[in-house]
């Protein structure tokens, strides 16, 4: 008689030691999730990729007038609106990963339920994503250089390392409250708390120059200070960075990271169930 072949049962963590290995070689998934979303956000809207301007521009805009025009904040050697769109760019991008990588799961539910593959690839893609608005968002800030004539110095080569360091501030947030928010779905009610709480604790709208020097660490520990402070110190804000609130930020972002990781890695084993 022929023998009858024991069904293949495929878990997502069951072989730990093959997972990171696994987010390679569905690198082409990863690939094409992030290509659909993008094509999503841009071919099913009335305006397509001007959403990606319109939104920081409108921030950056009502931010200047209040507090460069109005209140009379200082901003340096660095144009006002130019202080405020180093900020704003980097902090649409944290905010619309933390947004859209979120939501990942619940809005793949079907595809989670269906195929294994590491459940990281979703959120991930979701911050791509939010990368590719933040690169046709930069434009603003380029324009802005053009109006006010405006010529950064050497310090714009190291932009690309605060844009890293933008996208793994986060995404150890963004895994955090994915997987929270598969299990406890009103987390979605709290994401615009977190966002609308962190424009007013980061130095969107004013340099962090304007903090007690007594404070000035602790308030560095919120991720986005030091991501902040780099982008202007990027463009020509010589007295934006401060070191060991840098070191500090980047610390809580390996941290958050860290456990944002290990708890996405211990929840993932449930989502096909729970979702």
């Amino acid at each position: 008689m022929p023998q009858v072949q024991e069904p293949l049962i495929i878990e997502a963590g069951r072989a730990e030691a093959h997972y990171w290995r696994d987010l390679w070689r569905y690198r082409e998934l990863f690939g094409f999730l992030a290509w659909r979303d993008i094509l999503v956000r841009y071919k099913q809207t009335a305006i397509g990729i001007a959403w990606a301007v319109l939104r920081p521009l409108l921030s950056i805009l009502i931010l200047t007038v209040v507090f460069g025009n109005v209140a009379k904040l200082p901003a340096g050697p660095l144009p006002y609106a130019i202080l405020v769109a180093a900020a704003m760019l980097p902090w649409q991008f944290f905010t619309n990963s933390l947004t859209e990588s979120s939501q990942s799961l619940v809005g793949n539910a079907n595809l989670i339920s269906k195929v294994y593959f590491p459940r990281m690839i979703l959120p991930a893609s979701a911050v791509v994503v939010s990368l590719v608005d933040f690169a046709i968002s930069f434009g603003i800030i380029v324009c802005l250089m053009f109006w006010y004539q405006y010529l950064p110095g050497w310090q714009i080569l190291a932009l690309p390392a605060f844009v890293v360091l933008a996208l793994l501030s986060a995404l150890g947030p963004g895994l955090l409250i994915t997987a929270l928010n598969v299990k406890y779905r009103d987390f979605r009610y709290i994401i615009p708390f977190i966002v609308q709480l962190g424009l007013f604790v980061s130095p969107v709208a004013y340099s962090s120059s304007v903090i007690p020097e007594k404070w000035r660490f602790l308030y560095s520990l919120n991720p986005m200070v030091g991501v902040i402070d780099g982008f202007r110190w990027c463009f020509g804000d010589a007295g934006g960075i401060y070191l060991p609130g840098l070191l500090g930020s980047m610390g809580v972002t390996a941290l958050l990271l860290y456990f944002g990781i290990r708890y996405f890695r211990r929840m993932e084993r449930g989502f096909a169930d729970v979702i």
